[in-house]
């Protein structure tokens, strides 16, 4: 039997501004997810940078085992290496467990792959040096079908020239779930583009985010071979119901 909440990262990251919430009732929406994470078992929690000491405090007061990852030069991806290093190193310095990282996708489509290059090693060998999981998302909307494969495969070889070993923390995922799309085209994970991703990504594990709303679409996913789901409706996507045990 296949347990979808082992692979979830339960996720909110809507800013106040985005939300329309005040910065009280983020924190509370914050504060529920990690409830509710720790209550059914969700891997981990995925949150912006500056909730990451609160909620990683919350977990080990409950000792409970779930992961606290956060995104780091989300969602544009456009930030400097340097601004993404200290968002990084701030984040590490709060408890955090796991970096995803907004891959320089628009570096990358016009060309800069040295840029991208640069970016991948120093911050992925920030994250391993502190035992943490690094993920890096490369959005897969504003990306061709061969775009995915290539920069998917590149990826791969930095990780398995640079970091030989190590390739089972080096996560490529797929999108920000905020990436805007035209023609009603998804700004998600889709099973063509996982497919691709898999293909190319040898030893490195993938993680599907944004578009996976079912627990049917999860298991799929899984049975592509991703081995982590991004999602802010984890209830649903592990098959819980609103009124199973455990109040949540």
């Amino acid at each position: 039997m296949t347990h979808v909440e082992e692979y979830l990262d339960s996720t909110y990251l809507k800013t106040p501004q985005q939300s329309g919430l005040t910065e009280a009732e983020t924190k509370q929406k914050v504060k529920e997810l990690t409830e509710e994470a720790i209550a059914n078992h969700f891997y981990a929690v995925m949150i912006r940078p500056d909730y990451v000491k609160y909620v990683k405090d919350y977990i080990k007061e409950h000792l409970a085992e779930v992961k606290v990852g956060t995104v780091i030069g989300f969602h544009e991806g456009t930030a400097s290496i340097e601004a993404k290093y200290r968002e990084a190193e701030k984040a590490i310095e709060d408890g955090a467990d796991e970096l995803d990282f907004v891959i320089n996708f628009e570096a990358y489509r016009k060309g800069d792959t040295d840029l991208v290059k640069k970016e991948f090693l120093e911050c992925t060998k920030l994250g391993l040096d502190h035992g943490k999981v690094v993920k890096w998302i490369i959005e897969i909307a504003a990306l061709t079908d061969t775009q995915i494969a290539d920069l998917t495969s590149r990826i791969r070889d930095w990780a398995e020239v640079h970091f030989a070993g190590q390739e089972d923390k080096i996560f490529v995922k797929s999108s920000t779930g905020f990436y805007k799309t035209e023609n009603g085209k998804p700004n998600g994970a889709t099973p063509e583009a996982i497919k691709i991703m898999i293909a190319n990504a040898g030893p490195l594990p993938v993680k599907a985010a944004g578009g996976v709303r079912t627990h049917e679409e999860a298991l799929e996913m899984i049975r592509l071979g991703v081995k982590r789901i991004g999602t802010s409706s984890a209830k649903a996507l592990a098959g819980i119901s609103e009124t199973s045990e455990g109040g949540y």
